[in-house]
């Protein structure tokens, strides 16, 4: 008697991944499509032979889509949507392998590997010159005001001029990267009357101002390591008649009549004569005719 007896396989053995965790650095310019780990290093291998379902899914909230796998049976997985470093440093993703597909009534062994993804910051922004105000939520643009300055004329200045909302600066907002950066007069400076500190950013002058016209000078920032990242901004500098004598009051002392009652901005009067508003003046000899 002969008996052939057919072993059946049974579903008892869970995928197994090469590893349980995974830790991937991914720099912020990396482009969209672009394979983050390749199909090899994310395959889990099933002792029953079972083809192998795979589903990605993100831990850490508003960092969801950026990540993906290329099918259901392919777990290589890849870029998205571009990546922001201010938006997001890091994310935490995790990887199913099933051995039946998901919703399946059958029995269903399970594996999964946890992927860190490490985000690092790239060289993508121009430089910015402060003090700039942000003009979106997420803090990625930000709007310098012109700088404004003012010199004598036929005067000049032997030190760096003093210019408001503050001195020529600006930084590299790649911040963790922070390329040096060096500063230019790009236009607005014909007769080159002014200089700026390449590593400073201080404005001086060359020579007097003979014009008593205001220069709109244009200052670029850019980066040592790229030339293709830099910014311009506008620095007025205002040529003035110089100043030798104060401003002073024509009286030491003036003397006024207001009325009980009055409503808030109503005139203060000469004391002694009601019929005439209080006037105060003041004189400057620098400018005797005004």
């Amino acid at each position: 008697l002969q008996i052939v007896v057919t072993i059946l396989n049974m579903n008892d053995n869970s995928p197994v991944f090469k590893q349980t965790n995974l830790t991937k650095v991914v720099p912020e310019d990396t482009k969209v499509n672009a394979t983050i780990i390749a199909r090899e290093d994310l395959s889990a291998s099933d002792a029953d032979l079972d083809t192998i379902f795979y589903e990605l899914t993100t831990t850490v909230p508003g960092t969801d889509g950026y990540f993906a796998i290329k099918g259901v049976n392919n777990p290589e997985m890849y870029l998205q949507k571009a990546l922001d470093y201010e938006k997001f440093k890091l994310t935490t993703l995790v990887l199913y392998a099933r051995d039946r597909p998901v919703g399946s009534t059958d029995t269903t062994n399970t594996a999964n590997v946890t992927i860190t993804v490490f985000i690092e910051q790239a060289d993508t922004k121009p430089p910015w010159f402060l003090p700039c105000t942000f003009i979106n939520t997420d803090n990625s643009i930000c709007i310098s005001s012109p700088y404004t300055g003012r010199v004598n004329i036929s005067e000049m200045s032997t030190e760096p001029l003093i210019l408001e909302p503050g001195p020529i600066h600006a930084i590299d907002p790649d911040y963790t990267l922070n390329e040096k950066i060096i500063y230019s007069i790009v236009g607005g400076d014909a007769d080159k009357v002014f200089s700026v500190d390449a590593d400073t950013g201080n404005l001086t002058m060359n020579k007097a101002a003979t014009s008593p016209d205001s220069y709109l000078l244009q200052v670029m920032a850019t980066q040592v390591n790229n030339i293709q990242k830099y910014s311009v901004v506008s620095v007025e500098i205002k040529v003035i008649n110089k100043s030798d004598h104060p401003p002073y009051f024509e009286s030491r002392i003036y003397n006024g009549t207001v009325f009980s009652g009055l409503a808030p901005r109503s005139f203060v009067f000469q004391a002694g004569d009601t019929s005439r508003p209080l006037m105060i003046r003041a004189a400057d000899d620098d400018f005797p005719n005004v």
